[in-house]
């Protein structure tokens, strides 16, 4: 059982692993071996794994400027530098999440302000709007587990306001909101590649931008200022302000560009298995979260709605028992809900009181997780499972 467990909750992007990415690695090493995405250019032979994998990247979602960084925290952190806040500045975030988007809110030294969501389980446009003030500089919008936020009605908010509005793509890389790429809707997306998303590069992650001036901020900020000026050599480069390091590397942009080739497959055989899901849920007393009109969502996992806790706990002791398992919700809401983040004092008291409508969500949640590869009879598995708890 524990074996069957590990297994049906791999996570797509290193199960695919394989033959192309030791080929893209091989090439960077037998032809170049410079690991550093910058300078060099006499020893590398022209190649510029990181940059390929941008130019990749934004043709796959149809943007025109794209960063590669360490980490999906990271491309949270660069994308709001690129706003240069200052500490009295607010973003507005959702209270479902992982902890990193408040991370990074805090860490940019601005005042994280959270929403509770709705059925979707991402953020309530209509909460979105008591919270907003004139100190309020950014909306980080959370495509939880694959399905897309309301983003007609938050990008409306935040134009009439003459708000930012971030899309933390996480979960959502390869899934559209009305044919469009979701991280494009908005002003800019963020996207990660850690070992559990939908294409990974072990760690690492993307920012997108439209607008090309957003773009060169980011860009020097995640490289200590650098502004790679092409007329001067880096050791004398030009700058106007500092940054840190965020930079990726070309061994994750050479996994990158294999692994975003195999970006659509991944979805749509993640698709196939939630429909699978889906009609199995079908004959149980059960609600499926709210998915937005014109989505098409990866199907990271699917989430329904019991009567109580305890019937959601239930759920997850069978399906664990059945060798599935479920997937942050239940069992692992204290890294992903707002209201349990005591350890963070930028939020205030009483957290679980603010955001009661959120937990009352959460709490009789269930999440099956999805992946390319589900273990073996996984549809009556988990009919098996729901079986004991409904029937």
């Amino acid at each position: 059982i524990i074996l069957k467990l590990l297994w049906s909750q791999k996570m797509p992007g290193f199960e695919l692993i394989g033959k192309e990415e030791i080929d893209e690695i091989n090439h960077l090493f037998n032809e170049s071996s410079i690991l550093f995405r910058h300078s060099f250019d006499h020893l590398r032979n022209g190649i510029f794994k990181v940059n390929d994998f941008e130019n990749a990247f934004s043709k796959r979602m149809n943007i025109p400027h794209s960063l590669g960084v360490t980490s999906g925290t990271a491309a949270l952190r660069v994308a709001l530098a690129a706003l240069e806040l200052e500490p009295d500045d607010e973003v507005i975030t959702q209270s479902f999440t992982f902890v990193a988007t408040v991370e990074a809110i805090i860490e940019s030294r601005a005042v994280p302000v959270i929403t509770n969501i709705d059925k979707t389980l991402n953020m309530d446009p209509d909460d979105l709007v008591k919270k907003i003030t004139k100190k309020t500089k950014a909306i980080i919008v959370v495509h939880m587990l694959g399905v897309p936020c309301r983003l007609r009605e938050i990008k409306k908010i935040t134009d009439d306001n003459g708000i930012l509005l971030i899309e933390d793509t996480a979960w959502g890389c390869g899934g559209f909101y009305e044919k469009k790429p979701l991280g494009t809707y908005g002003d800019i997306g963020t996207y990660s590649f850690d070992f559990a998303k939908t294409i990974t590069t072990g760690e690492g992650g993307m920012v997108v931008f439209k607008e090309k001036s957003l773009y060169e901020k980011a860009a020097a900020w995640h490289d200590h200022g650098h502004e790679n000026n092409p007329k001067l050599p880096r050791w004398e480069d030009s700058r106007s302000g500092s940054g840190f390091n965020y930079r990726m590397n070309e061994m994750q942009g050479a996994v990158g560009l294999a692994q975003l080739k195999k970006l659509d497959y991944v979805v749509e055989r993640q698709r196939e298995n939630g429909e699978i899901i889906k009609n199995i849920l079908a004959r149980y007393p059960i609600e499926l979260r709210d998915v937005p009109d014109m989505s098409y969502e990866t199907y990271d996992a699917l989430v329904f709605f019991v009567s109580d806790n305890n019937v959601a706990i239930k759920c997850r002791k069978n399906l664990i028992d059945n060798g599935i398992g479920t997937k942050i919700l239940p069992e692992a809401i204290t890294w992903h809900f707002a209201g349990t983040w005591t350890h963070m004092p930028e939020l205030g008291n009483g957290l679980e009181k603010k955001f009661l409508k959120s937990k009352q969500l959460l709490d009789r949640s269930v999440s099956i997780p999805i992946s390319v590869n589900m273990a073996d009879n996984f549809d009556k598995s988990i009919k098996s499972a729901l079986d004991k708890v409904f029937l």
